[in-house]
């Protein structure tokens, strides 16, 4: 039974709490700037910008990848503003227009392309593709500490850890100034923080978020990794700082009991079959926010 879980599950679950955590960090402040949707948007224009990128390189490694993902953002980012000022349209209509065409444009490029014959496919992209990711070279738990094992670790495992690094070191090094364009951008602005610029950045380490959350959900419900975690944590504290903190409890817990749950429950139902841990971990995640908002210390704060 231990050696099944190490080569079927544990990769599994270690992508799925790693994407979950790396997608709640910039969430927080998508949240707390209004813009939640903004995740959605982001995590369907990144599409044609991986298959762009596989195109041009042949390639599915990281770079590649993730510079595809931000040059997609970024013009995406663009056509709303222009669809926003040129026909003085609502943000939300303009938001919805953009990264729908985009999103449908990916999926057409996509199948249209030789992208559709490897790994990198419609499925994978919509749903994604977390329990593939097995680890047959483990033949125990001290595959852990085996250099030649962990050579034949799924791509996506080290990928994602590095990602991680990156995005906690850009907000790290970005606190000051995404905390003073989040909470007065006149402020920020007038002490020379520049808070567009911080807020296109923002952007791009969440379009790189976006495409991380692919091996774990896919494009469709990523978003529910962005908003649950941080909108549970804001209904538990005022501070900025513990909400992170929560934000990562939560999006652990919701990996953990998502993944767990969906290949449990239905045996405690009596059904056949399992049910797929991307659809699962999100529906954990919703059912923790109602549970933050039914009993978070800070609920009645926020509704006032």
């Amino acid at each position: 039974m231990g050696l099944e879980f190490i080569q079927l599950s544990l990769v599994p679950l270690l992508v799925a709490i790693l994407a979950s955590i790396i997608c709640a960090l910039p969430g927080n402040f998508l949240l707390l700037r209004r813009q939640s949707l903004m995740g959605d948007a982001v995590s369907h224009v990144v599409l044609p910008g991986v298959v762009g990128a596989f195109v041009m390189t042949g390639s599915l490694s990281t770079v590649p990848m993730m510079l595809g993902a931000a040059i997609a953002a970024v013009i995406a980012i663009a056509l709303i503003e222009t669809i926003r000022r040129l026909g003085k349209v609502e943000p939300g209509a303009a938001m919805g227009v953009v990264f729908t065409a985009l999103f449908a444009l990916g999926v057409l490029w996509l199948e249209l392309s030789r992208s559709s014959s490897v790994h990198l496919d419609v499925e994978h992209v919509l749903y994604g593709n977390l329990e593939n990711l097995i680890w047959l070279d483990a033949q125990g738990w001290d595959a852990l500490i085996d250099p030649q094992a962990l050579a034949g670790l799924p791509a996506a495992l080290p990928r994602l850890l590095a990602l991680l690094l990156v995005v906690a070191v850009s907000l790290a090094v970005l606190w000051r100034a995404l905390v003073a364009g989040t909470f007065d951008p006149a402020f920020a602005a007038s002490v020379g923080a520049k808070p567009g610029l911080t807020g296109m950045t923002l952007l791009v380490i969440v379009a790189l978020a976006a495409v991380a959350a692919f091996e774990a959900v896919g494009a469709i419900i990523v978003v529910a990794m962005f908003i649950c975690p941080a909108a549970g944590a804001r209904l538990m504290t005022n501070r900025l700082g513990p909400q992170i903190a929560w934000s990562i409890a939560f999006a652990v817990a919701a990996a953990l009991l998502g993944y767990v749950s969906a290949a449990l429950l239905p045996t405690w139902l009596g059904l056949a079959h399992t049910v797929s841990a991307a659809g699962m971990i999100p529906v954990v995640g919703g059912l923790l926010l109602l549970l933050a908002a039914w009993a978070g210390p800070c609920r009645s704060a926020i509704q006032d």
